[in-house]
Parts: C-alpha cells; sequence; structure tokens
C-alpha cells in the first residue's frame, strides 16, 4: 500500500501544471501531500512552499534543509500574430530542435487548459536551406487551431503572457519499475523529498528537518533564495531530477544511468560540492550499501548553485532522468527509492559536530 501511494504521487507530480511562475498546482499539491502526513507548511508569493519538520525549541540543533524545485520547463506566450497563431519564448534550458510539432498545454485566461502545437512548416513548403536550417524559436509559433487574432482572443481566451507545458500524461511501467512523463525535472526530486519526510515523521532526529519547495530554478534557481533566508539552514540536500546519459554516453563516461542509484554530483557550471559532505555522503551510502553513482558534469545548475554561496555546505543527491528539459522523460522507481534511503540515513546522523568538519 505505501508503494502505491508513492507511485500516485509522483504520477500525479508529473501530471501537474506548472512551469516557471506558474507553479500554484504542484505548490498545492505539496502542501495537501504535506498535510496529509501531518506537516504544517506555508507559501509564499512566488509559490515557494517551506515547513519544518521537527522544530527545536532550544535551537541548539543543526539546522538541514531539503531542496526539491517545483517548477518544470515550459513556454509563455509572447504575442498574437494577426493568423491568430502565437509566438513564445521558453521558460527554462529548451533546446529549439525539441519543440516543433510538440503539444503543448497552454492555460488560457479564464485558467482552462487549450492544446497548441508548435507549428512545423510541411517539407512541401521549405526550401533546401530551411531544411537543412537548425532551427530557431523566433521562426516557431504556438498553433491552437484558431482562425485569427481575434479569434485566438476571443473564442481561446488565450494572448499575451499565458503559461504552457507540455501535453503528456504520465504512466508507470510495473514490470520495469519505469515511470515515463514530463515533469520529472524536478518532480521525482519534489516526490523524494516529501517521502523522506513522511518516512522521519516522529522520529527523534540529530538535527532539525527543514523542507524547502522552491519556485523558478528553471529561470535561475530565484525560488531558492527566498527559501533559503526564511528557514536559514546550516546544511543542505538538493535533489534533483538529473540529465541520465546512459543512452548516449560512451561506457566508460556514463555518470547518471536508470537503475544505478542516485547520482552524487562533484561539480557543474554552478557548483564545486563541499568535498568534506560529499565524501561523508558517499562514505555513508557505502556503509548502508546504497548504489550511488558519481558524477563531475561540464554544464547544468541546481538549487545548490546559490544556496551554497550562502556559505552554507550543500550536496546533490540527483535521480536520473533521460531526456529532461523535453517534452517526454524516463526514470525509475528504484532510483528514486534509493534517493530516499539515501535522504533518511543522513538525516538520522547528521549533527552539528559532524557538520563542523564539512
Amino acid at each position: 500500500m505505501a508503494r502505491e501511494t508513492e507511485i500516485k504521487r509522483i504520477i500525479a507530480l508529473s501530471d501537474a501544471f506548472g512551469p516557471s511562475g506558474m507553479e500554484d498546482d504542484v505548490s498545492a499539491l505539496v502542501k495537501e501531500e504535506l498535510n496529509r502526513i501531518g506537516i504544517v507548511s506555508e507559501e509564499d508569493c512566488m509559490r515557494n512552499v517551506r515547513a519544518v519538520l521537527n522544530p527545536d525549541a532550544g535551537g541548539k540543533k543543526l539546522r538541514v534543509m531539503l531542496d526539491a524545485h517545483l517548477d518544470e520547463v515550459g513556454v509563455i506566450t509572447q504575442a498574437v500574430k494577426p493568423n491568430g497563431t502565437m509566438t513564445f519564448l521558453p521558460l527554462g534550458g529548451w533546446a529549439p530542435v525539441n519543440f516543433p510539432s510538440s503539444v503543448f498545454n497552454l492555460r488560457n485566461r479564464n485558467q482552462e487548459s487549450v492544446k497548441a502545437v508548435i507549428a512545423s512548416k510541411p517539407p512541401h513548403f521549405m526550401s533546401d536551406d530551411e531544411k537543412n536550417k537548425a532551427p530557431s524559436v523566433s521562426d516557431m509559433v504556438l498553433d491552437c487551431g484558431s482562425k485569427s487574432h481575434k479569434d485566438t482572443l476571443e473564442q481561446y481566451h488565450l494572448g499575451i503572457g499565458c503559461f504552457g507545458v507540455p501535453n503528456v500524461k504520465a504512466d508507470y511501467l510495473e514490470s520495469q519499475h519505469l515511470f515515463f512523463g514530463k515533469a520529472f525535472d524536478c518532480r521525482i526530486g519534489v516526490a523524494a523529498e516529501i517521502e523522506t519526510l513522511s518516512r522521519l515523521k516522529g522520529e527523534e532526529l540529530p538535527c532539525t528537518v527543514l523542507a524547502s519547495f522552491p519556485a523558478q530554478e528553471e529561470m535561475g534557481e530565484r525560488g531558492a533564495m527566498a527559501n533559503t533566508h526564511a528557514l536559514k539552514p546550516d546544511v543542505a540536500i538538493c535533489f534533483e531530477g538529473c540529465p541520465a546519459d546512459d543512452t548516449f554516453q560512451e561506457p566508460w563516461l556514463i555518470q547518471a544511468a536508470l537503475y544505478q542509484g542516485p547520482m552524487l554530483r562533484d561539480f557543474d557550471v554552478s557548483m564545486i560540492t563541499c568535498p568534506r559532505f560529499e565524501r561523508f555522503a558517499l562514505k555513508l551510502a557505502e556503509e548502508k550499501k546504497i548504489p550511488v553513482q558519481e558524477s563531475v558534469r561540464q554544464g547544468g545548475g541546481t538549487d545548490g548553485g546559490k544556496i551554497h554561496l550562502e556559505g552554507i555546505p550543500t550536496i546533490v543527491i540527483g535521480i536520473p532522468v533521460r531526456y529532461i528539459h523535453s517534452s517526454s522523460c524516463w526514470c525509475t522507481l528504484d532510483d528514486y527509492e534509493h534517493a530516499v534511503q539515501l535522504a533518511v540515513e543522513l538525516l538520522k546522523t547528521l549533527d552539528a559536530d559532524i557538520a563542523a568538519s564539512f
């Protein structure tokens, strides 16, 4: 029953509408899940959610913040053209090649969902130069089936500033312990953080556990700063849906494969991970026989990139996700479970003396 609840939660989080800047539905779902396990939470005007699992009246315990961002990559409409199609801008780090022919759900002015396809000119009408040219977002439009500018505004209730996410429904393949869906960057991390809190509810811990579910990570880790300043942690653990590399890297360079456990990231363009904290986590995983992977990345970034700038020792527990920052992704229940296990063991162990060694 417990696993069934977790699977349903992961699917619900994946399906939720929550591009950067419009995380309302996801924050509401997270608050509902926290309330169900008996944790009081608060939400600010950015839709950042935060909570404290076990408040320390004396204020002497180490304060450990868990973090997993609410938002997903998406789009925002920029203008409506005379023919009724809409120009748009990406929310988050999209590769333009992933856009053409993709279907998006746009949230209109009446808060209704409207399907729109990113128009792809048929090859019949393309010149040779166009066929060989790399796609540019500035040349793309969203088409909701409208006949005109007026039709888009008055019939579809779409206009400037409407948000959109990929039109994809999540699914779970029990035989493979495999999830398919959108937004696993970072909804699989959100699910892992909620489950970690659930398993620790009522436990005597050597630290105070702070829960951070920030908005707008995909637009520059903005919400993480608000939550960090509000919660004032001593150390931080960031969950992430990290890019799996097992379908396109040479075998010797694969560092985030599905079914091989969560990835602990030593380096990316936003952060050199606190080496002592990283070694502590890797050693604990080895002692507890929790499979993990280690990585050094030439790109990417996480909330940890901003949190650690406040002088807070920070590590990242990444759950491998194939094809993040696109419409459709894969991730596994196994890697999620091992991420939760590692976080639980860390929170049962971390205290002020250990953190002082970081």
